[in-house]
């Protein structure tokens, strides 16, 4: 994305140039961007696995398999006196995919994940946990603590969200094109990476634990949003030049999902 595009369009949103340029200059230096010969920047190395797992939104039901009641455990307690900087990251990763602690020292999510613990270790290490941290596959709990391990995820709060933010993108949806191009644009942006954001950070529950269906309905809506949202840019980038690689969407909201993450 050239600067001149990410400064113009920060203008939308009402922040200056030197801002911008200051959290370019810091982004670069921290690896998370990186800048061409033209002046142009993209996701660096170090933001690549945060931006698949944003970017995986689009295809949720692919990561899923049946679940058969095991579960995925991640023994943290070695992490005891580590720095702050390293706790955060753990933390962080053990989030994006949904994990929760069962006890001190053990995080859990159902092992219905793609991939399985194979799968499920190797994203966890791309997003930031120390490869020697032991993921393994955990079966046969016994009543109490399975019903314990079931209850760690708000089901009843998660579908509040689904269809509070899906009721946001329809409402938005309806009046976007009678918006002036400028908030049309602020608007979608902000909306977008919300829910975005919500489907990156969202736990994927098995049925047995959280129905479905409302986070089916969002992600629907949310795709049909994506395209209106584009829509709503599409003239603001065409007036810089700037063309889409093949197979690669220009997506602004891309940074604005990650949020702090």
């Amino acid at each position: 994305m050239p600067v001149r595009v990410l400064v113009a369009a920060d203008a939308l949103f009402g922040i200056g140039d030197n801002p911008v340029r200051v959290a370019l200059a810091r982004l670069l230096a921290d690896g998370l961007i990186e800048r061409d010969e033209r002046g142009a920047y993209r996701l660096g190395a170090r933001a690549q696995a945060v931006s698949r797992q944003v970017a995986s939104w689009r295809a949720l039901e692919r990561q899923l398999r049946a679940w058969t009641g095991g579960w995925i455990g991640v023994h943290t307690a070695g992490l005891r006196g580590a720095s702050r900087s390293r706790l955060r990251r753990h933390r962080r990763a053990l989030d994006w995919l949904g994990f929760r602690d069962l006890l001190p020292g053990l995080a859990i999510r159902p092992d219905n994940l793609a991939g399985g613990v194979e799968g499920v270790r190797e994203r966890l290490v791309a997003l930031g946990l120390d490869p020697e941290t032991p993921v393994f596959a955990l079966h046969g709990l016994d009543p109490s603590t399975d019903r314990a391990a079931r209850s760690l995820w708000p089901a009843e709060e998660l579908v509040a969200a689904y269809r509070s933010t899906r009721l946001g993108l329809e409402r938005s949806e309806r009046r976007l094109a009678a918006l002036p191009e400028a908030r049309a644009m602020v608007e979608s942006f902000q909306l977008g990476g919300e829910a975005i954001r919500r489907l990156a950070l969202d736990p994927l529950l098995p049925d047995q634990l959280l129905p479905s269906e409302e986070r089916g309905t969002l992600l629907a809506t949310m795709r049909r949003y994506d395209r209106v949202g584009r829509a709503c840019w599409a003239r603001f980038l065409a007036r810089f030049g700037f063309v889409r690689p093949p197979g690669a969407p220009a997506d602004l909201r891309l940074p604005a999902a990650m949020g702090g993450w």
